[in-house]
């Protein structure tokens, strides 16, 4: 009926065992990750590594040289973000195997990693989704603010 010390002795190391090379493959396999994002102005493409460590920018077709600096600044940090996003993602998806000792009754319950805390609104806030962002709003007021200064005026009687 029950099991013998040494049996539950050789379970736990083959346990041990397949955690520890499933680590390894993951270590492998974030080592050479990467994520590139587009700006939805498609004036950016920039790639970041496993840690969020930007890697690669690249200013596309030359737009750059007709945007305002704050438009070039959104669409840079527009771009940074969903590819944090997505690499974070992958990070999640990497790991979280691993981090799920309670499925096996290894560790007490509730004792999974909290990638919320980790990542914070990151996940949440570039996940690509229908609705608008808050990068995406940023990146919209400052193109609107930046298309008809004389129209300015208007929009501000219509505030007040």
């Amino acid at each position: 009926m029950s099991e013998s010390m040494s049996d539950r002795v050789a379970e736990a190391m083959a346990h041990l065992k397949a955690t520890e090379e499933a680590a390894a493959r993951a270590r492998e396999e974030l080592n050479t990750a990467s994520a590139t994002a587009l700006s939805a102005d498609r004036s950016v493409r920039l790639t970041v590594g496993a840690k969020g460590e930007l890697t690669s920018l690249e200013f596309l077709d030359g737009k750059y040289r007709s945007m305002a600096a704050s438009q070039l600044s959104a669409s840079v940090l527009e771009a940074v973000n969903v590819a944090r996003a997505e690499m974070a993602r992958r990070v999640v998806d990497t790991l979280d195997p691993l981090t799920r000792m309670t499925s096996q009754g290894m560790a007490p319950e509730g004792t999974g990693v909290d990638w919320g805390s980790i990542f914070g609104s990151l996940l949440r806030e570039t996940s690509v989704e229908t609705r608008p962002t808050a990068m995406s709003r940023l990146r919209d007021e400052i193109h609107e603010d930046e298309e008809d200064p004389a129209g300015s005026a208007g929009a501000d009687a219509r505030r007040g």
